[in-house]
């Protein structure tokens, strides 16, 4: 019995970069006077196939005190740095992440899940991890991945000529596709982690291994010929997906949104 290959996957980040990224928070939450929840990667380095120019998508929760959510004037609910070299950083207020979270938000499911975390406020992290699955709409997440897949591949795939990074943007949301079908609940960020639960073709995880290696060793901007095996692999992945699944709705109670953003914020008047 041959045992199925395993992805390769790597979570790179340079001492260096990590101890700019906890400076960066530090005068965040002095400047705007907030308590970063969580702070996490968001991309390739999440994902486990940085290339090694890739830059860091430092992405976090944060939480203002009492006031500031007591204006009759919406406030900006977003903190954002300048993009400098290599570090992206921006992050959502609490009430702004919670909203996103009841509407199965994927983006901030997958920070949720990154194995890349800068740092994070042990209990109320938790909770919300705890909390996402019942806010996890098969239905938005399926539609959510499954338009991702299409847009990079009709927008980058077609020529003769592609860009590596490309081919992964497409598989990994066409995996997660796999992974809501197959009734798995909400998609795992890792890339390897997604294989691990939905791909079974040896031949094509020894294929795509082979693209993570010329990957995670070259440029960003890298391309090459077309992969003929993967392409065919998409294609008929893409072509299968084209369904309409009756999903049910997500379980999740507004109630406990609003009851665990009134505990944590009534926890920063107590500091």
């Amino acid at each position: 019995m041959n045992t199925k290959p395993a992805l390769l996957s790597a979570h790179p980040i340079d001492a260096t970069i990590r101890a700019r990224v906890l400076q960066a928070l530090d005068q965040i939450e002095a400047e705007h006077d907030v308590k970063v929840l969580f702070a996490c990667e968001s991309g390739s380095r999440g994902w486990g196939f940085a290339s090694p120019d890739s830059d860091y998508d430092v992405r976090f929760v944060y939480v203002h005190r009492l006031p500031w959510y007591l204006t009759v004037e919406p406030q900006r609910d977003v903190i954002e740095l300048p993009i400098g070299d290599e570090l992206d950083v921006s992050g959502w207020d609490l009430s702004k992440a919670l909203q996103l979270l009841r509407k199965s938000n994927p983006t901030l499911l997958e920070w949720l899940d990154s194995p890349v975390v800068y740092r994070e406020d042990a209990a109320q992290a938790a909770r919300m991890r705890a909390l996402a699955p019942k806010f996890f709409s098969s239905l938005r997440g399926r539609y959510h991945y499954l338009a991702m897949a299409k847009k990079n591949f009709r927008g980058y795939l077609q020529g003769e000529s592609v860009r590596l990074k490309k081919y992964l943007y497409v598989l990994r949301p066409l995996l997660a596709v796999r992974w809501i079908d197959a009734g798995k609940g909400m998609p795992p960020m890792r890339f390897a982690d997604l294989a691990a639960g939905v791909l079974d073709e040896h031949a094509l995880i020894d294929e795509i291994n082979r693209l993570l290696v010329i990957k995670m060793s070259v440029g960003e901007a890298e391309y090459s010929a077309r992969w003929p095996a993967i392409h065919a692999f998409i294609e008929a992945e893409l072509e299968g997906a084209e369904r309409n699944p009756d999903y049910k709705r997500p379980q999740g109670d507004a109630v406990e949104l609003d009851r665990f953003l009134m505990e944590v914020v009534m926890a920063q008047e107590a500091v």
